[in-house]
């Protein structure tokens, strides 16, 4: 099976495990969990490496649970991906698992990339725009990018609204050629 199609299988498998009201707090768990598989290399060892026997990453996890204060089902999640081999694809599983929660809550979620930072009232003028243009609520996440000239890049999904100055520079170009 592809990856990306073994993410989206595990990430509804998830939705569906902790239920579509634990999924936030589920996704910030698994977020933790792999924060600490890219900190310690040791932890991350543990999850992937097959000469580490299923007891012992039980022990393990369960211990760092129980110190983290991580959700059963959470646990027995992870366990289960290192089981068969995909715990590698957490990041993806995660990434898909939002996606289909913020769908079904009927929310979005806007990636905002800008070379300046943005006053709170342009970000209230923005977020409304974004919520009329999707007909639902944005949650934007506001990303520093130096190599903006000037302009954003606004990415909602899979749609990537582009005001650079870049990018309108490549439009006019394109228009150039077309005569």
């Amino acid at each position: 099976m592809k990856p990306a199609k073994e993410a989206k299988k595990y990430a509804k498998t998830l939705i569906n495990v902790v239920s579509i009201d634990g999924m936030p707090q589920a996704l910030a768990e698994l977020a933790a969990i792999e924060n600490m598989m890219l900190k310690s290399s040791d932890f991350k060892s543990l999850l992937l490496n097959p000469a580490f026997s299923q007891s012992d990453r039980e022990k393990a996890l369960k211990q760092m649970a129980e110190s983290a204060g991580f959700s059963e089902k959470v646990v027995r999640f992870v366990m289960h991906l290192s089981e068969f081999r995909i715990i590698a694809a957490l990041s993806e599983i995660i990434k898909i698992a939002t996606a289909i929660y913020l769908e079904k809550k009927g929310r979005a979620k806007a990636t905002v990339l800008t070379s300046i930072e943005m006053s709170k009232d342009y970000e209230e003028r923005l977020k409304r725009s974004l919520n009329k243009l999707t007909e639902r609520d944005v949650d934007i996440e506001f990303v520093m990018e130096p190599a903006l000239l000037g302009g954003i890049l606004v990415k909602v999904g899979s749609t990537m609204y582009d005001t650079s100055i870049k990018g309108q520079l490549r439009l006019l170009k394109n228009e150039l050629i077309k005569g």
